[in-house]
């Protein structure tokens, strides 16, 4: 069976590490339901994730679409390969970066 593993790191930094495929997605976005509420901002760290497909991308444009609709910020780092080329085939990379859009505001506060 296919697996994951979403560690709080703590103060909104999160570390995914598995599969991130259709086999798992749903239970990856149930997992983090609860977690990411608690934050007003969030890292989530995708470089130890093993295997990824559209699903994985999937669930990434889930979590920015929420972080939007909530007024959160979220960032990725370590952004699989795969997911990164299924994004610019299907013309939705700019849309994994919406969740980042206080970004200059909160690390530049004197430019208000």
């Amino acid at each position: 069976m296919s697996d994951f593993s979403l560690e709080d790191r703590g103060d909104g930094h999160f570390a995914l590490s598995g599969e991130m495929s259709f086999v798992t997605a749903e239970r990856i976005l149930q997992a983090s339901e609860r977690p990411f509420e608690e934050h007003t901002r969030l890292e989530i760290d995708l470089s130890a994730v093993t295997m990824s497909d559209s699903a994985g991308l999937a669930l990434l444009l889930e979590w920015v679409t929420w972080a939007n609709h909530t007024v959160r910020e979220i960032r990725f780092s370590g952004m699989p390969e795969r997911v990164l080329a299924i994004a610019k085939t299907t013309e939705v990379d700019a849309l994994l970066t919406r969740g980042e859009r206080w970004a200059g505001f909160i690390e530049a506060p004197d430019a208000i």
